[in-house]
């Protein structure tokens, strides 16, 4: 039966107990009445983890009234008997949501042999940032970590998935060049050597400087603070408290720890990590709306999109130096067969990244479906190479948003080597 937790701060506990020290992961099943993300002043409701009454983290609960599971990084304990409370915070939830709900709290352990158990160790600890608290914004969703062999050991690298970016890339060339509104930040990197020593840490800060990490840790993890408006992070804190005895929450105090997940990247973009978690596209869909970032007649270069169900999405895989590309679906009007391109006419909505990349590009409400796709290229101006080109080696996939914002994918994909005309004709693959 699920347990209420009121707005008062009722406390629900579970007990776990360790035969040896271990890194501990809770997953929370629960809502909260009337959240609704997308609407002000009832977007989410937010509650605390403690463990054997130590304050760990809050977690937001982003997902509406229905029962949603939400993974947390509790730490590392010892053996013995545990207890871990979860409790409201109702001086970070909208004032317009009723109670919270808790079906049931699943307590994880990994153990030192656990091949997981060393990247759980030194994932981060993120701190708000302090004008997030309280305006439901910049949520960190969800993180991941990437991993593999160096000379010296095996490093691990550790991303973060916000549920929006309050600066940096504005929304509509976001959608066109990464075919997202979330916001996903490499936050901390670490070097292990072969005795499980740390031998190298760092961190990716502000203006995407990667600085060697030399802040706090609470047992192996390192505290971070989120330090600006497109979510890069300090070593240090920055932020300043609330008043000593104020009955909010102390701003520097509010930190978040999803649990991280490994993914193998090869061949793939960082975005098929919403992909596994697809309700990830509906809060950010819901915030985009909620902050105005949607309108039905956004023009290219307004800084809005339209209704992100409005959109292809398309991921796929170049090898480009030195050059610039966009891709266009072929979709049935009422006036026949259309293009659309993701650059929309504007040459800072192209994609100059090589690797696996996403894009999407809106199409005309009610429009037929997708039947054939392409690709074209431009020669970058300022390229340094003697030899400029882009080859297209993979779709890996192309898909749409449904009516609950979740993803619908279509049925395409490609393998093969497309070389591309700079500043030619575009280069076609029907469906």
């Amino acid at each position: 039966m699920a347990v209420l937790i009121t707005a008062a701060g009722s406390i629900v506990e579970q007990s776990f107990s360790l035969d040896q020290p271990a890194e501990v992961v809770a997953t929370l099943h629960g809502g909260c009445e009337r959240c609704d993300w997308g609407v002000a002043g009832r977007e989410g409701a937010s509650v605390t983890i403690a463990v054997d009454a130590r304050y760990r983290a809050h977690v937001m609960l982003t997902r509406g009234e229905d029962d949603a599971e939400y993974r947390v990084l509790l730490g590392r304990y010892g053996r013995g008997k545990h207890t871990v409370t979860v409790a409201s915070d109702p001086s970070a939830s909208a004032p317009g949501v009723g109670a919270v709900h808790v079906s049931r709290v699943d307590v994880a352990s990994i153990g030192e042999h656990d091949p997981s158990y060393e990247a759980l160790a030194h994932a981060p600890i993120l701190h708000a940032r302090p004008n997030t608290i309280g305006h439901f914004t910049d949520v960190p969703l969800l993180m991941w970590y990437e991993t593999g062999p160096t000379p010296r050991g095996r490093s691990y690298r550790y991303s973060v998935i916000f549920s929006n970016e309050d600066g940096g890339t504005a929304t509509d060339r976001l959608m066109a060049t990464w075919g997202r509104t979330t916001d996903i930040e490499f936050v901390y990197g670490t070097e292990i050597d072969a005795n499980g020593r740390t031998i190298a840490e760092e961190f990716q800060g502000p203006d995407h400087v990667v600085t060697p990490f030399r802040g706090r840790h609470d047992t192996r993890h390192p505290l971070e603070f989120v330090v600006t408006d497109n979510n890069m992070v300090s070593d240090r804190l920055t932020a300043t408290p609330v008043a000593s005895g104020s009955s909010r929450t102390p701003r520097a105090a509010v930190r978040y720890a999803p649990a991280p997940e490994l993914f193998d990247l090869t061949n793939q973009s960082r975005e098929v990590v919403m992909d596994a978690h697809p309700w990830t596209y509906r809060v950010t869909s819901q915030e985009m709306s909620r902050e105005g970032k949607i309108a039905d007649d956004a023009a290219p270069g307004s800084g809005k999109i339209p209704d992100p169900r409005r959109f292809v999405f398309v991921e796929a895989c170049s090898d480009l130096d030195g050059a610039a590309l966009a891709f266009g679906v072929q979709v049935t009007t009422p006036d026949g067969p259309r293009w659309f391109d993701s650059h929309r006419d504007r040459d800072q909505f192209r994609i100059v990244r090589t690797g696996c990349f996403r894009g999407a590009v809106p199409v005309p409400r009610g429009a037929g479906a997708v039947d054939a796709i392409r690709f074209r290229a431009w020669r970058q101006a300022d390229a340094k190479t003697l030899q400029p080109g882009v080859r297209v080696t993979r779709v890996n996939k192309v898909f749409t948003l449904g009516d609950d914002f979740l993803p619908k994918p279509l049925p395409f994909h490609w393998t093969g080597s497309q070389v591309l005309t700079l500043d030619g004709a575009p280069s076609e693959l029907p469906f």
